[in-house]
């Protein structure tokens, strides 16, 4: 006799009817074409109540057993951690951060200095004495915010603005209107962390992301001039790091890694 759900469900005891109907409340309808995930569930049920264990309620999770401990790779492991280390080793008086990923890289810098995070959407209470928030629009210039920091970072974020994803208003050339605002907050001497994506040309996603081909940002005009590299390293398209390396025609071929520059401003 072929056995399905149905008979499964009629020939169980309550408790196993039980888990059953919490499944079907909870979890997608798509996992009920993987029988092998339900049995599973089931046997580890009933092994744990042989054991004596007591189940208050049913909370189903189908496919984590599949999953390794975690992800190790990738352009926001590896440029949240690699950006964190150069903040801290160059102590700087002041860091201000614009858009970055807060529970990433905004996390790690709070954990052994003060950090100052500006950004175009609103951010509710942080609760981290570490931590101070201003919403403001980068595209916009603000006076009094000329030569004001020491250290800025900006990272995955300035290809998304003028593109309207985050509320924020249509630019086409936002994030060159960005990058200046960035640079004038800057104090000579200041040091700029700034990371996008980075591909074989440049090319705009509307209205997810735009990528840049990696020399671009080199020619992005500038009121006063452009600005010294003082270092770059990229992720490939593989998620893999590559530290400090020349930016040249050696680069690999790439469709959607990550740039990571830091930037002098003379």
């Amino acid at each position: 006799m072929r056995l399905t759900l149905r008979s499964l469900y009629r020939k169980s005891p309550k408790w196993v009817r039980t888990a059953i109907i919490s499944i079907r409340r909870n979890v997608s309808a798509k996992y009920f074409t993987h029988f092998s995930q339900l049995l599973r569930f089931l046997r580890n049920l009933a092994e744990f109540r042989r054991f004596g264990g007591r189940v208050t309620n049913f909370y189903p999770i189908l496919d984590d057993f599949k999953d390794g401990a975690g992800t190790a790779s990738g352009h926001y492991f590896h440029q949240d951690l690699f950006v964190a280390s150069l903040i801290a080793a160059n102590n700087p008086r002041r860091h201000i951060d614009v858009g970055s990923r807060i529970d990433g890289f905004v996390a790690h810098v709070a954990s052994f200095r003060k950090i100052e995070i500006l950004d175009v959407r609103s951010l509710g209470e942080i609760g981290h004495p570490q931590i101070t928030f201003i919403q403001r629009d980068l595209m916009v210039a603000e006076p009094g915010s000329g030569e004001i920091t020491d250290s800025l970072s900006c990272l995955h974020t300035i290809e998304h603005f003028g593109l309207g994803r985050y509320g924020d208003r249509i630019d086409p050339h936002g994030h060159l209107k960005g990058f200046q605002n960035l640079v004038d907050m800057l104090e000579p001497g200041g040091l700029l962390y700034i990371s996008f994506p980075i591909g074989n040309r440049d090319s705009v996603y509307f209205n997810a992301h735009r990528v840049f081909h990696p020399t671009s940002i080199l020619k992005w005009p500038l009121r006063d001039g452009p600005l010294e590299l003082k270092q770059f390293s990229f992720v490939d398209d593989s998620g893999d790091f590559h530290r400090n390396v020349p930016l040249d025609a050696s680069l690999p071929e790439l469709l959607y890694g990550c740039g990571i520059y830091t930037f002098c401003k003379s």
